[in-house]
């Protein structure tokens, strides 16, 4: 489990950039660039498309601050490129089909759901610095309103 303070652990995913082209993400790769990684569930899921379309309509604000925006989930990449059409997206999705990158960070283990525990992703969000440091996490993150959080954190920070 990553911590605050933390160097966040390397990584290089395949996804979808803003424009739905194919592209290879790493966190060495966005050296210098603060980072919102979020980790959800599911594509065109109910919650986890509350927590896109709020990622989405806040973009202008998280971009002028600088701040990159990374969604990632176990779904293939062709499924990233339909929901991030499906919902007008303007931000990367990472496809992390082995889970290894969220287990890395502590978004991936044993949660409840529907009263059963299950092994699963944990909706979790983690700020990285330029410098490749963890400034804030979350984890069994609600997804109405979370955004709010974040932006309310990086405000904060800036």
């Amino acid at each position: 489990m990553v911590k605050v303070g933390d160097k966040a652990p390397d990584f290089t995913l395949e996804g979808v950039d803003e424009k739905g082209v194919e592209r290879s993400y790493s966190l060495k790769g966005l050296k210098g660039k603060r980072i919102v990684l979020y980790f959800y569930p599911k594509d065109n899921t109910p919650g986890c498309t509350v927590e896109a379309c709020d990622f989405r309509d806040s973009m202008n604000r998280l971009v002028r601050d600088g701040v990159v925006v990374l969604g990632v989930s176990p779904d293939s990449v062709a499924s990233h490129r339909r929901f991030q059409e499906k919902q007008n997206l303007n931000f990367p999705l990472l496809s992390d089909p082995d889970r290894k990158v969220a287990a890395l960070y502590g978004a991936y283990g044993e949660k409840k759901m529907y009263g059963k525990t299950v092994m699963g992703i944990i909706r979790s969000t983690f700020i990285i610095s330029g410098t490749g440091t963890t400034e804030k996490l979350w984890t069994k993150v609600k997804a109405k309103g979370h955004v709010d959080e974040v932006l309310q954190t990086l405000r904060g920070s800036l």
